[in-house]
């Protein structure tokens, strides 16, 4: 998980968020009232809802997505998996006594998982030489 994630608030603007997102270099923020988090930002959030003429008001809190999914930082990869499967997200905000920690990304999932599967195929190597001699 990206530890100490960056976040909004819903009051912060459209560009404010832009900015925070390319500067990071990256495609979603937590949004965060209070130190708990209250919903999730895309760069589509901006540019789909943020840009349509029913969007008047251009905080986040206009764009933002309220139902949100998180995590426990001591949950097993196995579960975060599940819950971005079951709720389609790509990203899981990592909350410990309702407030932000870290932020877990697919793409954190998928680097684990390669270097699980390089270990265990070092492993593997290690242990058939061992029992070859």
């Amino acid at each position: 998980m990206t530890a100490h994630a960056e976040a909004c608030s819903a009051q912060d603007s459209f560009q404010s968020a832009a900015d925070k997102m390319s500067s990071l270099g990256v495609g979603a923020l937590p949004v965060v009232q209070n130190g708990q988090v209250v919903g999730m930002v895309t760069d589509r959030d901006l540019v789909v809802r943020g840009l349509s003429p029913n969007e008047t008001a251009g905080t986040i809190q206009g764009v933002m997505s309220y139902h949100v999914v998180t995590v426990s930082p001591v949950a097993s990869v196995e579960e975060a998996a599940a819950l971005m499967s079951q709720n389609q997200v790509r990203r899981l905000p990592v909350v410990e006594n309702g407030n932000l920690v870290g932020v877990l990304a697919l793409g954190d999932l998928a680097v684990q998982q390669q270097s699980d599967q390089k270990a265990g195929a070092a492993l593997s190597e290690i242990s058939e030489k061992d029992h070859l001699h």
